[in-house]
């Protein structure tokens, strides 16, 4: 069994403080803590680093805090403390900026819609965050699929450290390609240099398609896994040029 390093351990403490303590005290930190959409009121830059340590439920904070044990450890071991925090704050990082681009051009794209319609600026906002409307522009213009999309781009926060430890899964697979992973999704072992591009390139299928179950980012994922591989492929490759 994997020792639990000192970087990893005060990370898994961290969250789960995090994810039990408003539980306990009955308070929703949500509106403060999570990443809301930069059009949102509720928008604070911060949100790109406390997001990490939100999780919606216990099932969502057990299955980040295994990967980042599993797959974190060793890298640790190798990297150090202070150079695996980089990364994997890096990773996280790099997660909001690509999610939260990519929800900003489908919003745009669907923001159009409205001002063409002959909508203001402050009258759209409102309607966004009501969620509903029966203005005839509105429903003359916008299909009832398009504006629940643009309303979830808008009100719903993304929360979780899956694109942080997506960057480690794709550092452990480019470290350790032929190490044996099984997932109870797929319980057969597979090497890991074929095991992680297939669940990269689900997300990237989901993200892009109708067919994701539930409400899963799955552009925080490739955004982690992509800045997560830039900066571990780049240390591999100069591992004796470049210390932290």
């Amino acid at each position: 069994m994997n020792k639990l390093t000192d970087a990893i351990k005060h990370l898994i403490i961290i969250n789960v403080i995090v994810f039990i303590a408003p539980q306990l005290l009955q308070l929703d930190f949500t509106n403060v803590l999570a990443l809301h959409f930069p059009k949102n009121e509720n928008f604070g830059f911060w949100q790109y680093f406390t997001h990490l340590f939100m999780h919606g439920s216990f099932a969502h904070i057990l299955f980040n805090m295994y990967g980042l044990w599993a797959f974190g450890t060793p890298l640790e071991q190798m990297w150090g403390e202070k150079k695996f925090l980089f990364f994997y704050f890096s990773a996280g990082l790099g997660a909001g900026l690509i999610y939260s681009l990519v929800n900003y051009c489908q919003f745009s794209s669907l923001f159009d819609l409205f001002t063409n319609a002959g909508l203001s600026n402050l009258e759209i906002s409102s309607i966004l965050k009501s969620g509903s409307t029966n203005d005839p522009r509105v429903i003359n213009a916008v299909t009832q699929e398009e504006f629940n999309k643009i309303t979830s781009l808008y009100n719903t926060p993304a929360v979780g450290a899956s694109g942080a430890v997506y960057g480690v899964l794709v550092a452990f697979g480019l470290y350790f390609k032929d190490a044996k992973l099984a997932l109870l999704f797929f319980p057969v072992p597979i090497a890991a240099k074929y095991f992680i591009p297939i669940m990269i390139i689900g997300d990237l299928f989901f993200g892009m398609t109708k067919y994701s179950v539930g409400n899963i980012a799955h552009f925080a994922h490739v955004g982690g896994a992509l800045i997560g591989f830039i900066i571990a492929y780049y240390w591999k490759n100069n591992q004796f040029k470049y210390t932290i």
